[in-house]
């Protein structure tokens, strides 16, 4: 049966973040979150391209069987309950995917219309792709001759339209991960394609459920204040037709809703919160408030929207040669120094032996000495003496048979290298680099079904407009803030802000979030585009742009060539940006002394 389209409150909850995510949360939410839809997410760019590679074994793989084996056991109580799923776990073989869920549904004695969106996958149109000349997104590079897989972000309209259709459950390939949820917003509300402000407060319904639990207090700041860790709480949005929502949990469950929290991951990955490209609409997030109406409960508002582009954001991925990595533990009163000495000889052998053998020397190297704060914090590595260190090497070459050396010579290095060497966890395997290449192509070149019960259905998208639209628009800003003049303390920026980080290709995104409003002048001030360039010198190459989040008192700081290739292509221990917005968190900054009570100094304070 179709949503119930009466107005009232449509409550979402957010089971998957990522392929292999906890499958708790599906019985979690199902019995004890009063939910209308549940959603799972769980395509990240690369894993197309595994999934494109299981498809091309195997004719009937090639998408997330996770999401099938979650739901398997609950279909009786998601049936009774009438709860809708909407899942990407389709990836590159959404019809196998659906009839999995047949198969599994038929098991159990459950009805299910199953719902498949099409049209995400472009491989088919590379030669016309190609003939187009896009260039790459970030760098204008060419296409690569040889392409893994090839994947447009589609929106929510198909969604919409399936469930107008009386799905129960709607199975997409690519899709961006809002789209989910403001599908099935748009549909129980009746949004329309052009209601600007409700879609854009729909896609962040979606933008802040897809990341179940980090934004009920995973991976938060203030780490030591979010209990139950063993049983955390997936999400549930109580969606209201004007756009707000108030966010939550079940009952009983752990984690921690708050409106730092909440700030931490709306800002998470979005580039300019100001100017958010989506498939449906063009979100402006700057001016959105939260407020915490009750325990573990914020409610939020104030998002806008202009019209999107006229193109779909398109992820390909491409093979570039090969890579391997492996970790020793180093024991001893020089523990760090005989690391830094270990990593480049490990390399040395290896590689006086590829050419010996004819290979030709490593595209690229990387030693790393974790446990001495050299590789993550640079310059700003405190002086201290580090007894117990794990190296960490990686290289990349383009023929498997020179790493098959490297990986074979670390062992020996146990008796011939640094006292304390210990650790080794057996002789790594070589795999291959994945490498991303993101480009724009045309919606009207990309057409778009819904099939279900045996019928395809044509979903008609907005043309949208000018692809730069928007180019122009600026969104809020602070308001100025005095700073009180006199005496000054030294504190880290822990003490004053919250901070989240994460990646988008060779792109790190973070997101500073002030502890108080009036923190947010000394912020502005202190931690300028200049100084995170300064702060990150060893690791960032490109250009630091900040962006005002005036709305929740915070900045985006968007760091480009920051992930030395990002994802796959980094050998990096930190190839996503992850440990970025905790690193930064370790700056310095002066406060007026008469705000020192007002900061957070350190966990002991709190857990005192």
């Amino acid at each position: 049966m179709p949503l119930d389209t009466s107005r009232s409150p449509l409550r979402i909850g957010g089971a998957s973040a990522f392929w292999g995510d906890s499958n708790a949360g599906v019985a979690q939410l199902v019995r004890q979150g009063e939910i209308d839809v549940l959603v799972f997410d769980y395509l990240a760019e690369l894993t197309m391209s595994l999934l494109q590679r299981a498809r091309s074994k195997n004719p009937s793989s090639g998408y997330a069987g996770d999401f099938v084996a979650a739901v398997k056991p609950l279909l009786p109580e998601i049936a009774q309950r009438g709860i809708k799923l909407l899942s990407n776990a389709g990836g590159m073989n959404p019809q196998a995917c659906a009839q999995a869920l047949r198969q599994a549904a038929q098991d159990a004695g459950v009805a299910l219309r199953i719902a498949v969106v099409q049209g995400d996958d472009l491989t088919p149109k590379h030669e016309a792709i190609v003939q187009a000349g896009v260039t790459e997104m970030g760098s204008g590079a060419p296409l690569p001759d040889t392409i893994a897989s090839m994947n447009a972000y589609l929106g929510a309209l198909p969604v919409m339209l399936a469930l107008e259709n009386g799905a129960d459950v709607v199975i997409t390939g690519r899709c961006v991960d809002s789209a989910l949820s403001l599908g099935a917003l748009a549909h129980h509300f009746g949004w329309r394609s052009d209601d600007y402000d409700r879609l854009a407060a729909g896609s962040l319904v979606g933008h802040i459920l897809e990341c179940t639990t980090q934004v009920t207090g995973g991976l938060f700041t203030d780490w030591w204040r979010v209990p139950g860790w063993e049983n955390m709480g997936f999400p549930i949005a109580e969606c209201a037709e004007d756009g707000s929502f108030v966010l939550t949990k079940p009952p009983g469950t752990g984690g921690l809703i708050e409106p730092a929290v909440v700030s931490e991951q709306m800002l998470y990955e979005i580039g300019d919160p100001a100017r958010y490209l989506l498939p449906d609409v063009t979100c402006d997030f700057t001016g959105v408030s939260m407020e915490q109406v009750g325990p573990d409960r914020v409610r939020l508002s104030g998002a806008r929207g202009r019209p999107p582009t006229d193109r779909y954001k398109v992820s390909a991925t491409w093979s570039d040669g090969y890579r391997v990595s492996s970790t020793l533990t180093i024991v001893g009163e020089d523990a760090a120094d005989c690391a830094e000495r270990l990593g480049p000889a490990i390399f040395a052998r290896a590689s006086r032996m590829m050419l010996e053998a004819g290979l030709g020397d490593f595209t690229e190297t990387l030693y790393e000495v974790l446990g001495s704060e050299r590789a993550t914090y640079g310059a700003s590595a405190r002086g201290g003496h580090a007894r117990e260190v794990v190296l960490r090497i990686a290289a990349r070459h383009h023929d498997p048979a020179a790493l098959e050396i490297l990986a074979r010579e670390i062992a020996p290095f146990g008796v011939s290298g640094a006292p304390g060497t210990t650790g080794f966890s057996g002789r790594p395997k070589v795999q291959p680099v994945v490498r991303l290449f993101s480009f724009l192509w045309p919606k009207r070149e990309t057409p778009v079904t819904v099939q279900i019960d045996g019928r395809t259905l044509p979903v008609q998208i907005p043309s949208g407009a000018s692809s730069e639209i928007g180019t122009a628009h600026e969104g809020r800003t602070h308001p100025p803030t005095a700073i009180p003049a006199g005496e000054t303390a030294t504190v880290p920026l822990a003490a004053i802000a919250v901070a989240r980080s994460g990646d988008k290709g060779d792109i790190s995104n973070i997101a500073l979030i002030a502890r108080h409003p009036r923190f947010v002048a000394l912020i502005a001030e202190q931690i300028t585009e200049q100084a995170v360039a300064a702060y990150f010198a060893h690791l960032v190459r490109g250009r630091v742009t900040r962006h005002d989040v005036p709305g929740v008192h915070a900045f985006n700081f968007v760091l480009e060539q920051a992930l030395a290739g990002g994802g796959a292509a980094s050998l990096r221990n930190d190839p996503l940006g992850k440990t970025l917005g905790q690193v930064l968190l370790g700056h310095p900054v002066r406060v007026p002394v008469a705000w020192l009570p007002e900061t957070v100094r350190k966990p002991a304070m709190e857990r005192a």
